[in-house]
């Protein structure tokens, strides 16, 4: 994890003089019994290095915690309330604005933080300086360009995707007897009301055995690709 976490000082910076801020933004839940906690916080810094570094950005070091309760009393989750996730990110953009560093690309590991999206069509009131990425289309999009055989719906949480991401940039941290985690429940029309306990006993929807680190590489450089229109529309780098 400290690999994700950028190093760079002060002078760095002032060099870069880069006008948009990447902000990975993860969470602290269960993903079942052989994925760190840290997960979508890791794959959030995993997406967020790739972009600030191929495009040269001021990349932030990530969110640990946010808005995971639809994982409630499943071992080892920790949220925070959306009002509370808001005022953070709010804050931390201000701050940005204040320091000359008007842009913001909100890098979102966690499905979960539906308050992000308000954030961000707030932020843009008087102008595009805010933008939440992946979005649904990007994902979809690497999805395709890594050859995943399950699809969104099918790949909910702790599946082919993320563990793809892990297996390629932070290996060390998936443990013995993930292939065997499989668990398909693609259909989840009450996932609000009963969480996720609803619909996972063992805390995985989806198939981490298809996953491999050849795809989770091709996933990251399908978002670099993807992430260049965000960065347009906030106006470059």
């Amino acid at each position: 994890m400290d690999a994700l976490i950028t190093a760079a000082t002060s002078a760095d910076e002032r060099r870069r003089g880069a006008k948009i801020a990447v902000l990975p933004v993860g969470s602290f839940e269960q993903h079942g019994d052989h994925l760190p906690l840290t997960t979508d916080t890791v794959v959030a810094s995993l997406i967020a290095q790739r972009v600030a570094t191929d495009h040269d950005l001021f990349l932030l070091p990530p969110i640990t915690v946010s808005c995971s309760h639809e994982h409630a009393h499943m071992a080892g989750t920790v949220s925070i309330s959306a009002t509370t996730l808001y005022a953070v990110i709010n804050d931390i953009w201000k701050s940005l604005k204040s320091s000359g560093v008007p842009g913001l690309l909100i890098v979102n590991g966690h499905g979960g933080n539906y308050v992000l999206g308000n954030v961000v069509q707030e932020a843009n009131t008087a102008g595009p300086q805010v933008a939440l990425f992946p979005v649904r289309e990007d994902w979809h999009q690497a999805r395709e360009d890594a050859g995943l055989e399950s699809s969104g719906a099918e790949d909910m949480h702790g599946g082919e995707l993320e563990v793809s991401l892990l297996l390629h940039g932070a290996p060390h941290l998936v443990r013995d007897g993930i292939d065997g985690d499989d668990h398909s429940a693609p259909e989840r029309p009450h996932l609000l009301t009963l969480g996720m306990a609803g619909y996972t006993t063992n805390g995985i929807i989806g198939s981490p055995s298809l996953a491999t680190a050849t795809k989770g590489k091709a996933i990251l450089d399908s978002l670099s690709k993807s992430a260049v229109g965000h960065l347009a529309v906030l106006g470059g780098r």
